[in-house]
């Protein structure tokens, strides 16, 4: 699996199970992408949905979208000021 590509995934009450969101495939395939019964079934559907893709699209030769990096700010490495006593 590509690491770079994220996966959003959240309870459905519709669908009673968990959807599975490839935020840099929107408006390339349909979302949600895959589901499963529990977190750890749409995590690993997720993960083989975004294998097929990359290989669908590379025998398609299609270009793969750019993976969304998050900066270093939300990772918890920010500096900040803290106030003198």
């Amino acid at each position: 699996m590509n690491p770079l590509y994220s996966m959003l995934i959240q309870w459905s009450e519709e669908d009673d199970c968990f959807v599975v969101f490839l935020p840099e495939f929107v408006g390339l395939v349909m979302q949600p992408c895959t589901d499963g019964k529990t977190y750890e079934e749409a995590a690993r559907n997720g993960e083989e949905a975004i294998v097929s893709l990359v290989e669908w699209f590379h025998a398609e030769g299609r270009s793969l979208p750019k993976p969304k990096i998050i900066s270093q700010y939300a990772c918890g490495t920010a500096k900040m000021a803290v106030p003198q006593a």
